[in-house]
């Protein structure tokens, strides 16, 4: 009793907090399936009909279908390009031990001061530069460049926990560097990479600035981001509509994190396993 006593306050805390998030989340649901005067009469009041009605006009008036695959391209080619240079840099410097890498870890970790709007203009310029303006070629280029901070701490952090004689062992079979990061590294580091994935995913799907500037408002091309305020001039700020715009939106992205959820447990637990 002493023990329950001395915990409720931590209970009352943390449902209050539950509620904090269960209550807003409700409300977005609810207004997807109700019209202007049912959201302004009676906010929390259940919907009246599961009709898919403002699904249906927000996924035709905003083109949201073409805009989810073109922010799925850039999002998964980005990902892809962001594991290739981030993996092989944090296998170098977790391996290194030397002043030289000290110093390279430091660069990558000054990332992290760099505001976001501070690299809009130069970013425009290199765009223009380069003749990729208005291009999603250029933000699969860009974005991994953003990620690369924070991956390549987050990696190196999981690959100086893997025992030297792992690597050790795999060379007297005559492996090879790559061979020792591919058998070795890489599959004892799986919960660092899905973090990593997870993280850059939510980044690179909600990214709205850069794609805004660099990419454009042209349909073709634009991302989802861009593409969901369009619903608030068009449909002549039809809120059920817009938030039933951005739950669309929001499913792949619950889609992606139980996946990687369920993939970091997975190996969390494996690795758990091999060190007994």
């Amino acid at each position: 009793m002493k023990l329950g006593k001395r915990w409720l306050p931590a209970h009352i805390l943390v449902w209050t907090y539950a509620v904090l998030l269960v209550v807003p989340l409700y409300y977005f649901l609810a207004s997807a399936f109700k019209s202007n005067d049912e959201i302004f009469a009676h906010p929390f009041a259940p919907p009246s009909s599961l009709g898919l009605g403002n699904f249906r006009t927000a996924f035709e008036s905003a083109d949201l279908g073409l805009a989810v695959v073109n922010s799925a391209l850039v999002t998964v080619f980005s990902l892809a390009l962001t594991l290739l240079l981030a993996i092989p840099a944090s296998f170098a410097l977790a391996r290194s031990t030397g002043r030289l890498a000290g110093v390279v870890e430091k660069v990558f970790s000054l990332g992290f001061l760099i505001p976001t709007f501070a690299a809009l203009f130069p970013t425009f310029l290199l765009a223009a530069a380069t003749g990729l303006f208005h291009t999603r070629i250029f933000m699969v280029l860009f974005l991994p460049a953003t990620a690369l901070p924070l991956s390549v701490v987050i990696l190196v952090q999981f690959m100086r926990t893997i025992p030297p004689e792992m690597e050790e062992a795999a060379r007297l079979d005559g492996a090879s560097t790559f061979a020792v990061l591919r058998h070795v590294y890489t599959p004892m580091c799986l919960p660092g990479i899905a973090t990593v994935l997870l993280l850059n995913f939510l980044t690179f799907w909600n990214e709205y600035l850069y794609s805004l500037v660099i990419i454009g408002p042209d349909p073709a091309q634009r991302t989802v981001q861009v593409a969901l305020p369009t619903l608030k001039s068009i449909t002549g700020t039809d809120y059920g509509v817009l938030t039933a715009g951005t739950v669309l939106t929001l499913v792949p992205v619950w889609l992606v994190y139980t996946l990687l959820q369920k993939r970091m447990q997975q190996a969390l637990v494996s690795g758990a396993a091999r060190g007994r």
